[in-house]
């Protein structure tokens, strides 16, 4: 019978995997779609944001959870704790590269009203239309900074010096846009440290189990470890 320590250590070992096939398949999907042409402004600046994302990154650090989680079962197979040192080491490097790529993202909302003017400049105008059209604004930082793009929102100079420019929306879109991202990404390095605790629970009750396996071989009672 399973003990609870070992439950709960299979238990996060399950939820561990899966956080891997999450990273692997979020990292796949959208890497291969973010670079589709856009249906609207929001979808746009969505997307654009996604190409400035560490997705290579994500797929590599995805497949090292895999190889991490391998590392766990014969850890599981066997009561030797070497299996178990291993993957206790391996996770705490996975911890330190999905921290890593939570920074990298969380930088990216320090700086996102420059971001957003590097994509904002280097986008064609249809891209523009797009973007003035769903977030209700004119140009970048206003009408004529960069310039704004003739549309229905902005259909002559007058009317669009009377909009607020692009920056403000588009900022706060950004941040809260890839707040939720790399909140998540730190919620993975939570389950990574969730997982070392366990290893270690497991490690410690091996090893009170080993001890007491000996006391008894000593007195010569019958073991009922």
């Amino acid at each position: 019978m399973v003990n609870k320590v070992l439950g709960a250590f299979i238990a996060t070992d399950g939820l561990f995997v899966s956080m891997g096939a999450i990273m692997l398949g979020f990292s796949i999907i959208v890497q291969q779609t973010c670079f589709d042409p856009p249906n609207d402004g929001n979808e746009a600046a969505r997307d654009l944001l996604y190409q400035r994302f560490p997705f290579t990154a994500g797929i590599v650090n995805a497949v090292f959870i895999f190889a991490t989680f391998l590392a766990t079962i014969p850890a599981l197979a066997t009561n030797n704790r070497s299996w178990l040192k291993l993957a206790g080491y391996m996770v705490v490097v996975d911890a330190i590269f999905t921290m890593a790529i939570g920074v990298d993202l969380w930088i990216i909302t320090l700086t996102m009203k420059n971001e957003f003017l590097q994509i904002w400049t280097s986008q064609p105008p249809h891209v523009q239309d797009l973007m003035q059209t769903a977030f209700s604004c004119c140009g970048y930082f206003n009408s004529s900074s960069p310039a704004f793009v003739t549309d229905s929102t902005c259909p002559s100079p007058a009317a669009a010096a009377l909009m607020r420019g692009c920056s403000a929306p588009l900022t706060s879109f950004g941040n809260t846009f890839v707040d939720n991202i790399f909140t998540a990404v730190f919620g993975m390095v939570g389950i990574d440290a969730v997982l070392i605790m366990a290893i270690a629970c497991v490690l410690k009750d091996r090893k009170e189990r080993e001890r007491y396996r000996h006391i008894d071989e000593k007195t010569g009672a019958r073991s009922t470890f």
